[in-house]
């Protein structure tokens, strides 16, 4: 149990990736303060920590309001005395349009979601981290923050914006004691993955060298690795978990 006594915020801790990584950090010992819109779901994850002898709380709050992603900073401060740990999690996507087809609105929504948040996520996370001698953040960016893809123009513009994030947080925080990774998950089995695919599942396998997309867990595991003392040297680093999907 590598993360004992760290305290740690998961954005979009309710569901899919961000649910498996809370899981995969509380089994190492770390408590959690859960962030996203639904309570449900959140209370759900909570539950399932609680009963495997973990701890975690729920907070409600749109991520893509940048006031309301620093109150849940200043949450977890308030609550545990410090903050060690951060998972950046929350994104999505609507349907696949050319570029000069999406909404504006649309594409205001997928750029607040999946940048902003994390943009100012890092940035009071960094804040609370420095006060306290250092941490561990990692951002969930995507395959599409690696290469292209059409009809996603904003996703993927907002993807590639997490990755150059990251690095650039990475060198602010190394003489701070505070490392910043991100993991580039390429197709994997989350509500996201099937609203988009119409709920096939399989919708992918074709394009992934491995033959299937990825289980949650999967990235859950390697976040928690990203966090713990086995990691200390990586910052900076951008960890691909596509079935090979980006080598080509």
């Amino acid at each position: 149990m590598e993360l004992i006594g760290k305290y740690g915020i998961v954005t979009g801790g309710g569901t899919g990736m961000g649910r498996a990584a809370a899981l995969a950090m509380a089994r190492e010992g770390a408590t959690l303060l859960l962030v996203g819109r639904r309570m449900a779901p959140l209370e759900d994850t909570c539950r399932e920590i609680e009963m495997s002898g973990g701890k975690a709380f729920a907070y409600s709050a749109d991520v893509s309001v940048r006031e309301e992603l620093q109150a849940a900073v200043a949450e977890v401060v308030s609550r545990f005395g410090r903050l060690d740990l951060a998972f950046n999690n929350a994104g999505g996507h609507a349907d696949f349009k050319p570029i000069h087809e999406i909404p504006d609105e649309e594409a205001e929504w997928v750029i607040d979601l999946n940048f902003k948040a994390t943009y100012w996520g890092v940035k009071y996370q960094v804040e609370a981290m420095a006060a306290t001698g250092g941490g561990v953040i990692v951002n969930n960016a995507s395959i599409f923050g690696l290469k292209a893809m059409p009809g996603l123009s904003h996703y993927v513009a907002s993807k590639f914006a997490v990755v150059g994030l990251t690095k650039a947080a990475a060198l602010d925080g190394a003489k701070m004691g505070i490392r910043v990774n991100a993991v580039c998950p390429g197709g994997t089995h989350t509500p996201n993955f099937l609203k988009v695919t119409g709920g096939d599942a399989h919708a992918m396998d074709d394009i992934v060298p491995m033959g299937r997309i990825g289980q949650p867990e999967e990235v859950g595991e390697a976040v928690a690795w990203l966090m713990s003392p086995r990691a200390a040297y990586a910052t900076g680093a951008t960890l691909s978990i596509d079935g090979g999907m980006s080598c080509g």
